[in-house]
């Protein structure tokens, strides 16, 4: 069950070196509604050092005019092109500097746990997962964006309302003994 919060601000991130995609996601008790998604286009910066300036300007003034409270992030996912996951690294890097220097906490989702959240599906395509988002919070077709980057970002912030308010499940037990032991509750005599 979610918890119920007053108000609450999830900047959603779908890093890249091309394209980047964020959401916004505003949760009142425990309805969610999104409140903006784009892209930063990263495609006219040929130099990556540039990309990486860019982005930190861009996650910053999203940061300032949306005021999260929290980041949810899409972590790199195991790639065969080492330089290409060491840019996409740096990128997700800068995003998670410009959150932690504004004090936002941040999470981390692997993009299989995203696709399960949003689609029940951990190898759902973009296009799954954004129209599974576009049902849920009822946005229209003229506010869905022409790239998927977008959603993704919205994705990794509708992952992080999901998991709010429920406890992490301990799980280190060492057989049904320790498990008696730790839950006397759940054993009928």
């Amino acid at each position: 069950m979610i918890q119920p919060v007053k108000e609450k601000i999830i900047l959603g991130i779908d890093p890249g070196t091309t394209i980047m995609g964020y959401g916004v996601l505003c949760v009142k008790g425990v309805k969610p509604e999104m409140v903006a998604m784009g892209i930063i286009d990263l495609r006219k910066f040929s130099n990556h050092y540039l990309k990486l300036r860019h982005i930190h300007e861009r996650v910053l003034g999203i940061i300032e005019g949306y005021l999260p409270d929290e980041l949810a992030i899409e972590a790199p996912f195991f790639g065969k092109n080492v330089q290409s996951m060491l840019k996409l690294g740096r990128a997700q890097g800068v995003a998670m500097a410009v959150a932690l220097s504004r004090d936002i906490p941040i999470t981390e989702y692997a993009p299989l746990k995203i696709k399960m959240a949003i689609t029940g599906n951990g190898q759902a395509s973009k296009e799954q997962v954004a129209d599974m988002l576009q049902r849920m919070l009822h946005i229209s077709k003229e506010d869905m964006p022409i790239f998927m980057d977008a959603t993704d970002g919205l994705a990794a912030a509708y992952c992080h309302f999901l998991q709010m308010g429920r406890p992490a499940v301990e799980k280190n037990y060492h057989g049904w003994k320790d498990f008696i032991a730790k839950n006397p509750d759940k054993v009928k005599k």
